[in-house]
This record gives structure tokens, sequence and C-alpha cells, in this order.
């Protein structure tokens, strides 16, 4: 693991690439409350340029439900996969493939009751995990975790915390972005491509592994000196979308199709 202050710019693409971006913090900027972020008028019709630069190798990895990445961009439409791989659209024109939904009903009752005697924490509820949020409270952040991991402990063997940016999330085992990306890479148009994964958090640290595993490109968004396994760095989303628009668009336009 590495302290990302010292990482290098990523590279311009000499070879075709397979783009795994995730969404909140590395394509658009956070925000207060996850219904609040705003992407850029200019990025999907970014996005829509490499993916058809890229014949479809680009997706969208998300800790978000599918269908709020979905909403987002509409009506544009990419592969995608939500809830760090709980839901998964494996192309644009594809038909969603969902995990079962576990039982989180209290678990989510006793999340609720914390939320009420703490303001400023969200209580964020998607198709197969709960969020628990302390953006707006960071005072709240060592009873929210302590919360998390009661919540945890009291139900059956399976389920799991990830920490996050001021968020902690329930979900269950084998949920992972590092999945995402070995599934995404079994089946054209992803496979025999140099994948690349972008990412701010540390959800996204299995992703990173993941391309790096198989001889990709790893790259963290931000400035914090959180250790990562990452490999290269770009400050923030703002310098994502610029270095998508500027050298990786013509480069994939040069090397996306056809697949090798």
């Amino acid at each position: 693991m590495t302290d990302p202050t010292y990482l290098p710019p990523p590279p311009v693409p000499d070879a075709p690439w397979a783009l795994f971006l995730d969404v909140d913090g590395t394509l658009i900027e956070l925000a207060g409350r996850p219904d609040a972020v705003a992407v850029p008028p200019e990025l999907p019709l970014l996005l829509n340029a490499l993916d058809e630069a890229l014949g479809g190798a680009l997706a969208l990895v998300s800790g978000r439900a599918l269908a709020e990445v979905e909403a987002l961009f509409a009506p544009h439409r990419y592969a995608i996969a939500g809830g760090h791989g709980a839901e998964w659209r494996p192309a644009a024109d594809a038909a969603i493939e969902c995990r079962p939904k576990p039982a989180l009903a209290a678990a989510r009752k006793r999340l609720e009751v914390f939320v009420c005697t703490h303001p400023g924490t969200l209580l964020e509820t998607k198709p197969h995990a709960l969020a628990l949020h302390w953006r707006n409270a960071p005072a709240a952040e060592s009873e929210a975790l302590a919360c998390m991991a009661s919540v945890q402990a009291g139900l059956d063997s399976g389920f799991r915390l990830l920490r996050g940016k001021s968020v902690c999330e329930l979900l269950p085992e084998g949920f992972d972005k590092g999945a995402v990306v070995a599934g995404f890479c079994t089946s054209p148009p992803f496979a025999g491509r140099v994948p690349v994964f972008i990412g701010d958090d540390v959800t996204d640290e299995a992703g990173f592994a993941a391309v790096l595993a198989r001889g990709g490109i790893a790259v963290h968004v931000g400035t914090a000196g959180r250790p990562t396994c990452a490999t290269r760095r770009l400050t923030d989303p703002a310098a994502v979308r610029a270095w998508l628009a500027r050298d990786v668009l013509p480069a994939c336009q040069r090397y996306g199709v056809p697949n090798p």
C-alpha cells in the first residue's frame, strides 16, 4: 500500500482499454447527501463518446443502487454494476441481473432509531444493503460505527461492514468491486483489454487490486494520505473529467476498437 500523494498521473492509452469508473467522488463531486449530487452537463456526452470509442468496454461501478446510477445519467445508458455488484447490467442494452435481496428489516429499524436520535446522520436504504452516513454530523462517527458493529453482530453470519468516506455500509459477503471487474473481464467487449479502474474511496480498493492482478492500471482520485494499492493518481473529479476528455478519448478513438 502506498501514500497516494506520491503517485504519478495515469498514462495515455497505447492499447485498447476497458474502463471501470466509480461515480461519486470520481466522476462527480461528493455532496452532503447522496441525492444532492450534480452531474456536469458535459459528462454524459463525454461518457457516450468514450463508450462508443471503446466499443462498449466502459462500465460504471458504484455502491449506489443501479436505478440511482441510471437516473443520474438518464436517458443515456451504459454497462453498470450497482450495489457493489449486487445488481448488474453487462451492456447498455442488456437486461438487469440481481442477486437475492437479504433480510434487513430488523437492522433497518435499529438504524432508523439511531438516525432519529443523531441529527445530521442519514440512513440510505438500498435494495441489497444499508448505509449509515455522517458527513453532516462528523462528531457522530464513533457512535455510528459502534451502532453498525452492534447491528452486524445481531445478524446471522454472511454480512460485513464496508467503511467509506463518512459512511459505513452493511451488506452481504461476496459483494465488492473486485468481483465486478472479474465478472466483466470474462466477456466481450471487456475481455482481452487492459483493465483500468478509477475510484476515490476504500470501497474501490478491491477494484484496484482486481485490475492490477490482470496487468491493468489503478487510479486513485484524491489528495488524502490514506494508503492505497493504486499506482496512479488524479486530484479530484474535475481532474478525472479533464484527463478523460484530453488524453483518454483521443487515444481510445485510435486504439479502442476492435477488441484485440
